[in-house]
């Protein structure tokens, strides 16, 4: 009886295998934040079945016994705020890169306390028989919406192996084979992305027409150059703009995509009003002035940030297609104002549209009788339009004149002076 054990032991699979490796790692935190390069060590522990066989397809683990960068003496992170993603390398019989992600769950993290990141996962679809290797290579924390990217600076060592046997009446494929063109492309184990990652669909927007009233414009992301009372200061930010049909105008709405940060500071009550100019295109020319409401509340220094949406009327004067896209962005404050330049322009919508009289085209008259007069650039001197995808939303703060992200806004709070300044 023992003996029969034994065989059946022996048949088993193998358990998973668990196995730790340490590198030197620089870490970049993002261009807007003005911080230098974090030089440290990471610490990671690989998680992989210790054999499989040609066919399967395996979950990989990758846990952070530490992190090569700690969070900056700038702002407490709240918790679930924190995600980590990366590469890992397979090598050996098989070549591969694996996205490996983790949830957004971390506890509260103080100023200049350890980096806590959670358990990555990934899945790789083996091949080929084999030892396949498993190595860590570059990640990314992002940060409510801002990445902080790390890359190691020497060579890792591989973390686990995979022995990959051939599948039971299969034999192992032999390397100067052809390629069965009935089977599909071998797969590196990256994701296929998303809607919200990729922007949504690369059309322009869109098209309004057939009976249509409710059109919703891609989100796209745009560069913006602003001019602060601090000194200039660049931010990217994703922008969606919608329209609805109402006669023959069209009521705009511009939202800004994107998670919003906390306050770091106590704002005041209609103390902030955001504002922008559309860009039109196409067939039609001029802009469309849009503007939001203050902030109806007081925020309190902790509390979430709610960016209010901007909206507009826009009155076609042309008769074709006719492209919207995000313009100058001005923000108002306490008495200051922030002005926020596209450094290049995207369409967002594309709408079917219909001349009315006092319409915007020819880029003499104002837009949607509420914008200010323009010609196919902005007064602001904006790039004709592109198609470029959506991105995460970037924003600056400053506290005490200190560069601080926030993912929503522009706010500028200074020793013995307060003012707030939010640029969406």
């Amino acid at each position: 009886m023992l003996g029969g054990a034994g065989v059946l032991l022996g048949v088993a699979a193998a358990p998973a295998q668990a196995a730790e490796v340490s590198y030197a790692t620089d870490c970049v935190p993002p261009p807007v934040s003005g911080l230098p390069t974090v030089k440290g060590t990471t610490k990671v522990e690989i998680t992989a079945p210790a054999t499989a066989k040609v066919g399967d397809e395996v979950e990989v683990v990758w846990k952070f016994t530490q992190a090569a960068s700690k969070n900056p003496d700038l702002i407490d992170l709240p918790a679930n705020s924190v995600q980590p993603s990366g590469t890992l390398k397979a090598a050996g019989a098989q070549a591969a890169s694996i996205a490996m992600q983790g949830p957004r769950e971390n506890p509260a993290i103080p100023k200049g306390g350890a980096m806590v990141l959670s358990d990555m996962k990934g899945k790789l679809k083996l091949t080929t028989a084999g030892e396949v290797t498993l190595t860590p290579d570059a990640y990314a924390i992002n940060v409510m919406s801002t990445d902080t990217k790390c890359t190691p600076t020497e060579t890792v060592k591989p973390a686990a192996t995979i022995k990959v046997t051939a599948g039971e009446g299969t034999p192992p494929p032999d390397p100067t084979d052809p390629p069965d063109p009935t089977s599909p492309p071998p797969t590196s184990g990256e994701p296929t992305p998303t809607e919200s990652e990729t922007g949504g669909s690369d059309t322009g927007g869109t098209t309004g027409g057939g009976g249509e009233t409710d059109f919703t414009g891609k989100e796209v992301k745009i560069p913006y150059a602003c001019k602060t009372p601090i000194g200039d200061k660049n931010a990217t930010s994703p922008v969606q703009i919608n329209a609805k049909k109402d006669g023959g105008s069209y009521a705009l709405t511009v939202q800004f995509k994107g998670s919003v940060m906390d306050s770091p500071a106590d704002i005041p009550a209609d103390s902030v009003k955001p504002s922008m100019e559309v860009v039109l295109g196409g067939a039609d020319k001029g802009t469309v002035h849009v503007e939001g409401p203050t902030n109806p509340e007081a925020i309190k220094s902790g509390d979430p940030m709610v960016i209010s949406d901007m909206t507009g009327t826009y009155k076609p004067g042309a008769d074709g297609e006719s492209t919207l896209s995000p313009g100058v962005l001005t923000v108002k404050a306490l008495g200051t104002t922030t002005t926020c330049t596209p450094e290049k322009s995207e369409v967002s919508l594309t709408l079917d549209t219909s001349a009315q009289p006092g319409g915007a085209a020819g880029g003499s008259g104002s837009a949607g009788g509420t914008g200010t007069s323009g010609s196919g650039d902005s007064g602001g001197g904006l790039a004709d339009t592109g198609a470029d995808d959506s991105g995460g939303l970037r924003a600056l703060g400053f506290v005490a004149g200190t560069a601080i992200l926030l993912g929503g806004a522009v706010f500028t709070f200074m020793p013995g002076r307060r003012a707030s300044r939010r640029a969406r």
